[in-house]
């Protein structure tokens, strides 16, 4: 009768499902969320497993299309550029998040994320836009200051509880508030041309903010950026 030996057993270890409040470095997350259900939103924030909870119409998944078709317009509108939502990044040992949306330059036209071989994205994205119940929310406290700390250059948050919009952008390793010109609009300092009429964005007249953000692509600011773009992918700008 031979005796199998423990090492060469085969091995039944199982991966465990992630909960929320693990802690994990991102690796490890990685790991483990790759074997979660498809479709269940996981995030590593400062070290941290977090799971949201079900979202709903009105706080959520309308105010979440709404930033997509602006970030889309703007995409259309601007070769060199990517928008992304509800897709993981990886920015550094501790943080993996999965944020509502986000805008990039391409790293073919100077961008600093990269889109690594197993498909995620590596570096910050310049602009993050998160939907955020109230000023209470991670959103606002840990998710921010990682943000802050891997560098993504402008932070955007949409409270939807407390109707507001809070527009950060990252100076001097702080985020200071992006101030609205004389008419009410706020501009990006990183997209040229990326205008936002935030109060017709409150009230969810998504065709007032499609026709201020027009505006802003037809400024020279717009059309030099797309030119700068080009230039760094090696292609003339029509």
């Amino acid at each position: 009768m031979s005796i199998t030996s423990p090492t060469s057993r085969p091995s039944t270890a199982v991966i465990p499902p992630l909960q929320p409040g693990d802690r994990l470095t991102a690796a490890e997350f990685q790991r483990r969320a790759e074997q979660m259900p498809e479709g269940v939103k996981v995030e590593l924030i400062e070290g941290t497993v977090y799971m949201p909870p079900p979202v709903f119409e009105e706080h959520h998944g309308s105010p979440h299309v709404a930033l997509i078709t602006w970030l889309g317009a703007y995409w259309a509108a601007t070769p060199g550029v990517v928008p992304a939502d509800n897709t993981s990044l990886r920015l550094d040992l501790d943080n993996v998040p999965q944020p509502d949306a986000y805008l990039r330059v391409l790293e073919t036209h100077g961008g600093r994320s990269r889109r690594a071989p197993d498909g995620y994205v590596d570096g910050p994205p310049e602009l993050i836009a998160e939907i955020a119940a109230s000023s209470a929310s991670r959103d606002l406290h840990d998710k921010l200051n990682a943000y802050r700390r891997n560098g993504v250059s402008e932070y955007l948050v949409w409270r939807t509880y407390d109707v507001a919009i809070d527009w950060f952008a990252l100076r001097g390793g702080r985020y200071l508030p992006l101030s609205a010109g004389s008419d009410g609009i706020l501009r990006s300092e990183v997209f040229p041309g990326l205008w936002l009429d935030q109060i017709a964005l409150l009230r969810s007249d998504i065709s007032a903010v499609l026709r201020v953000l027009q505006q802003g692509l037809t400024t020279p600011e717009h059309d030099a950026f797309v030119s700068r773009l080009q230039r760094a992918n090696g292609t003339p700008h029509a």
